[in-house]
């Protein structure tokens, strides 16, 4: 099973127009930086300058189509 680290870069501020930031790791490698906003969600991979980003609304079906059932948060 793979290993994997994620690592935040909390801003000083209330979210608003500056995104937090996550760094993904797996094995070592870095998969890409995950932002997040009040408006959306973009994916970096790793080696691109681009980003894939979708609304939240679409990230809510997105994950409820696609998504795998987890435990209930305390």
């Amino acid at each position: 099973m793979a290993i994997h680290e994620v690592h935040v870069e909390l801003p000083s501020r209330e979210l608003g127009k500056s995104d937090v930031r996550f760094k993904v790791w797996e094995d070592g490698t870095l998969l890409g930086t995950l932002a997040i906003s009040k408006g959306a969600v973009v994916w970096y991979p790793t080696g691109t300058t681009y980003g894939c980003k979708v609304s939240w609304a679409k990230f809510d079906e997105l994950m409820k189509d696609n998504g795998r059932r987890a435990e209930p948060r305390s």
